[in-house]
Order: structure tokens, then sequence, then C-alpha cells
């Protein structure tokens, strides 16, 4: 059984979701982690401890275990804040590796800085590595401006990376295409697999949402779930509920569902600032703000919603959408990213262009006329998400670019055996 050392360094499959940076790239991890160990891999992902009260080791899933890497205070801190430490991250990692003797065919890394400390250990051991980036740092400029708190430096580190690992795993075309037009990477190292939803997880329990989550029946209940920040465009979503008011006579209920963790949503900064653009627009009574929800509830939010909604900016995937598929509910999302390749539009749901709340009203008002199309959308979308969308069809796919990148490195696994036994003297 092959051996896999996942770097995450600031997403931990264990972490709660619906924070600044508790989202997309958590699940991924977790996920794909959990599908590669049902294949038989053995998977360790390394993680920054954050919380000095977790354990260095947890057995986490059968064959997946998450080990927590010291690297800076044993505290929360924003990931633009983690840049310095990661060759402290390399080095425990490796003091780690050491001292249980381990040996890894593959490590995987997630996100530029967890592929710095691969590159740092393909270095010193030999072993080839791949990388998910899960966002790109000239996209994330060219969208957030001012507002992304990464250095510029973050883009060369980025180009190196895309020359010097044995494959980069884009999630989506547009993904591809940027990281060819941005970056100038080599075609023939990237390889296309998208995210995925678990079906064990999610699945359409509409009959009995509502009065689980104790909802009114009669409502049009707009869904926004995911991470508070920024970026992800809940504001647009709040605007467009003004405009289905005043040019529709629409009145629907938006649940917003994210935020960090604790029993009040308003300790999120975003969700403060959401409320008070609420109370600016005169929406604040159809607004509620549930903050972050265990996984398991998710799906009876997914399937209490009429429509579930997502306009970020800029989205280098986008799991949410594929688990409203799933639950059988139509999605209106912007025509960026990854959204592009999950939501087919006038087929799963409706496509609109980001910071746009007069064209989102207007499909929000499209499918508050016609139930039946909503539904047809819907249940067109569950078909889609489980054609094509599995972690376990995700992680086959994986699995087909390690043996990929093995077989053209063989020459680096043999200088990885060696390092290897050297790890244990």
């Amino acid at each position: 059984m092959q051996r896999i050392a996942f770097i995450s360094e600031h997403a931990s499959p264990l972490a709660l979701l619906g924070g600044a940076d508790g989202g997309g790239q958590n699940v991924y991890v977790g996920n794909l982690a959990r599908e590669l160990g049902r294949l038989g891999y053995f998977v360790d992902i390394y993680t920054r401890r954050d919380d000095p009260g977790l354990p260095q080791i947890v057995d986490w899933r059968v064959g997946v275990r998450v080990i927590h890497v010291e690297a800076g205070p044993a505290c929360r801190l924003p990931k633009e804040a983690l840049l310095p430490y990661m060759p402290r991250f390399a080095q425990a990692m490796m003091r780690f590796m050491r001292g249980a003797a381990l040996r890894y065919a593959l490590v995987h890394a997630n996100f530029f800085m967890s592929g710095m400390v691969a590159q740092q250990i393909r270095r010193r051991l030999g072993w080839p590595y791949v990388i998910t980036f899960h966002a790109l740092g000239r996209v994330r400029r060219r969208c957030q401006g001012e507002a992304d708190g990464f250095p510029d430096a973050r883009f060369a580190l980025e180009e190196e990376l895309m020359r010097d690992a044995d494959c980069v795993i884009a999630e989506c075309e547009q993904d591809r295409r940027d990281m060819l037009a941005l970056y100038g990477a080599d075609p023939a190292r990237l390889a296309v697999v998208p995210c995925g939803f678990d079906p064990d997880e999610f699945w359409p329990v509409r009959d009995t949402a509502r009065a689980t989550l104790d909802l009114p029946e009669r409502e049009f209940i707009v869904l926004q779930l995911g991470r508070m920040v920024p970026r992800k465009g809940v504001d647009n979503v709040l605007r467009a509920l003004r405009l289905l008011l005043d040019q529709y006579d629409i009145a629907a209920r938006l649940l917003v569902v994210g935020g960090e963790e604790g029993v009040d949503p308003m300790a999120t900064p975003e969700i403060r600032r959401l409320a008070q653009l609420a109370c600016a627009l005169g929406i604040e009574d159809c607004v509620q703000f549930s903050g972050a929800q265990p996984r398991h509830r998710l799906r009876e939010y997914y399937s209490a919603a009429d429509v579930f909604v997502t306009t970020p900016w800029y989205e280098p995937f986008g799991i949410t959408p594929l688990e409203a598929m799933a639950c059988a509910t139509p999605v209106i999302g912007s025509a960026v990213g990854g959204i592009l390749s999950t939501v087919l539009d006038r087929q799963t749901g409706f496509l609109v262009p980001p910071n746009d709340p007069a064209a989102l009203a207007a499909q929000l008002a499209v499918l508050q006329h016609d139930p039946a199309l909503a539904q047809r959308l819907g249940w067109t979308g569950l078909r889609r998400a489980h054609r094509h969308f599995t972690w376990s069809r995700v992680a086959m796919q994986i699995a087909s670019v390690y043996r990929s990148v093995l077989a053209c490195a063989p020459r680096a696994a043999c200088t990885a055996n060696r390092a290897a036994v050297g790890l244990a003297h």
C-alpha cells in the first residue's frame, strides 16, 4: 500500500467550516484523503497546529491521519500571516518523519505555501510532489485589489512551483486557462481534476427540511452558504433581495449560513457588515444569519431552500454549488471560475454576472414564478452531480495522476527510498 503525504498548512479537515479560512480547501483535503484511504492508500495530512490542546496525531478515518505541525504560535492566524512560518513547517515535518521512520511515495501540496514545503522535502528527500493551488495569487489580486493581504512575492513563488512540481492539478478549465495565460505554465504539467461532493452526506430531504429548521412552508427561501468573506459577494445577494421586492413585488427570506465558530453569528466581522447593509436596505426582517452549522445539518438548509445563490467575484472551483445540486436545489451562480464548469445555464440553474444584483433579481423572479421549472432544474442538477462530481470519482482521477507521476519519476523514487532509509538513522 502506498503512503501519501498531504500538506495543507492552514486548512485542516478537522476545522469548523464557514469562517474566513474554513471552506473549500478543508472539504477537498478531508474528502479526497478519505476516498484515497478507501482505495487502499495510507494518507497523512500535515497541517499547522493552531490550538495548544490539539494532539499531535489524530487517527481520523480508515487509513487517514491528521498530524499537527509546530510552525508559529499555536493559535488561529489568518493564512495571509503564515508565509514566514513555512521554513519552520518544513523543518518540523521532516523531524516528525525522521522520528517515525516514515517514507512516502508522493507528496500532495494544497495551496502555494504548502507547495513551498513540498519543494523543500523533494530537495532533501527526492520524493515527487503534485500541487493543487485552490486559488491563484494573480487572479485574487485582479479581483480583490488592495484587499488582497498576500505580498507580491506570492506571484513568483507560484510561477516557480508550476515549473517545479511533477504535476499541477487545476480544478476546472478556467483554472487551467489562468495558469497558462497568467503564469506561462507548461500544459504538459497540468491535469484538470474537479472537486466533488459526498453522496453519503448530501441528498434531498425536502419533505422534512423546513419543519426541522422551523421555517415557514410557503415562503420563497433563498440560501447563501459558505465562507463569510467579502469576495463571496453576499452583499450582491442582499441588494438583489431589495430589487426583488421593489421591481417584482416578491418578498423572499434569505438564509445566510456560515461564520466563525461560536454561538453568536455577529462575532464574525463580515456578518456584522452584512447585517448593517441589510438594515440600510430596509430588509433586515427578511434576512436570517444562522452562523456556522455542523456538516450533518447542511443538507437540511440546502433542501429547505427554493434556490441556492452564490455570486462571488471569483471562485477557483466552488464546492457549495455541487452540494446544493446534490440536494436537488437549483443554483444561481456567478459566471466565473469553477461555477462555469458545474452549473449548466438554464439546465441546472442560471449563470449571472458577478456584482450585478439586477441580473440576479431577475432570475430569482423567474424561479419564484415557475416552481415547476425550479424543480426540473434541481433534479437535473442532482443527476449531473452524481454523474460527474462524487468524491469517489475525483479520488480515482487523482490516483491516476499519482500513478502517472510515479511512472515518470522512477529515478526520483529510487532517490526517495535511499533518503528514507537515512531518515531512520
